[in-house]
């Protein structure tokens, strides 16, 4: 049973491993494990992204973040290349921790429930436009 978790991630509870929802391909295991850790990440100086609004050989502070400051970094699936998140951090920071389930307990949840969940939750890549759009 596949649980829609993201727009572009599933829980797999059978395998216990976090899957994109674009192209199905295992990122890495869920249990006690963030899905940052299956994907490939972009550290990106934010001057690329938030260019200078003043001439910086003229002014020290350009209203552009600082590189010795800040980064972003950008999650893509290793498959597909879906970007899958995006966070601005400090330079050397870790990924952070932005979803860690209790596998048994959504497991749980979802059978007392008897629905399957991707019928339950009607969001994200796989889902009918068509249903949504009328």
């Amino acid at each position: 049973m596949r649980v829609p978790m993201t727009e572009y991630l599933f829980i797999d509870l059978d395998t216990e491993q976090w899957v994109c929802r674009v192209c199905n391909h295992d990122l890495c295991t869920a249990r006690d494990t963030n899905y940052k850790e299956g994907t490939l990440v972009y550290n990106r100086d934010p001057r690329e992204i938030h260019q200078p609004i003043i001439d910086p050989e003229k002014y020290e502070f350009t209203f552009s973040p600082d590189p010795n400051y800040c980064r972003i970094l950008e999650y893509y699936c290793p498959s597909c290349g879906t970007q899958m998140e995006t966070e601005y951090v400090p330079p050397g920071h870790p990924p952070t921790v932005d979803m860690i389930w209790d596998i048994d307990s959504l497991r749980a949840q979802w059978a007392e429930r008897g629905v399957d969940p991707q019928d339950a939750i009607t969001y994200g890549p796989d889902v009918d436009v068509e249903r949504h759009t009328h």
